[in-house]
């Protein structure tokens, strides 16, 4: 199986709108946006997105199976940190490595620019804790009801990798 990680571009919009749509339906629980906020946006939001942020796709013999952002804070007293976001790999493609592969290069492309990465993960999702975990990414702290879907509540745990 062949596997890459790089950086998307405007030219992959199309496959990039195709499994960010497919996250958000499967999970709505891990991301703040939601599906129906963004199944109706042209590609070019999608096009903006990808020139806007640095977001890396995991592919697995050719087809996009992942993703995950990353942006740099910018006011001077947070500069130091940059947020790793919107972590989602395909679940045919869980297991195979991949995900460990994004966030290294994640990583990579944040310790030119940062000190510290940040993310966060929903509490109940042990499977995500503990990869983050063993990814290096240290507990600090948990919000209690982060997000509310319907009347559901999920806690949201903050992670950070100190880089240097």
């Amino acid at each position: 199986m062949g596997m890459e990680v790089r950086r998307l571009t405007e030219d992959d919009a199309e496959s990039y709108r195709e499994i960010r749509l497919e996250a958000l339906e499967h999970h709505p629980e891990a991301f703040q946006a939601t599906y129906e906020s963004v199944a109706d946006l042209p590609l070019d939001a999608y096009r903006q997105r990808l020139r806007r942020y640095a977001l890396f796709g995991g592919f697995l013999d050719g087809t996009l199976c992942g993703f995950v952002g990353f942006f740099a804070l910018k006011n001077t007293k947070i500069k130091h940190k940059g947020l790793m976001w919107g972590m989602y790999v395909k679940e045919s493609a869980r297991g195979s490595g991949l995900a460990g592969k994004m966030v290294e290069a994640v990583v990579d492309h944040a310790r030119d620019e940062v000190e510290q990465l940040l993310c966060s993960v929903i509490a109940d999702n042990e499977r995500a804790s503990r990869f983050y975990e063993k990814m290096g990414f240290e507990l600090y702290g948990t919000e209690r009801r982060a997000l509310k879907i319907g009347e559901r509540y999920y806690d949201e745990e903050f992670r950070v990798k100190f880089l240097g």
